[in-house]
């Protein structure tokens, strides 16, 4: 039996972490490549996100109080 190389395309699979230096490429757990930014690049997101220590966070509102009517339900949703 011979093998034979095929390209498979992956492209939807591949993840990317913020670095240091750039943006680092991820397969599920293998790191498969990196892209370098240059000194000083930035990041455009929309207006709920921003970076921070290497990091993506989204802006969102929540509730201030927890309200206690909707405390200790059951799935079935009794409470």
């Amino acid at each position: 039996m011979t093998l034979k190389q095929q390209k498979i395309d992956i492209t939807d699979r591949v993840v990317g972490k913020i670095n240091n230096n750039g943006i680092d490429l991820y397969l599920e757990n293998e790191k498969i490549g990196q892209i370098s930014l240059p000194e000083g690049s930035s990041f455009n997101l929309s207006h709920h996100f921003e970076t921070e220590h290497q990091k993506i966070y989204q802006n969102v509102s929540v509730p201030d109080k927890v309200q206690a009517r909707y405390t200790d339900c059951d799935e079935g949703g009794w409470c």
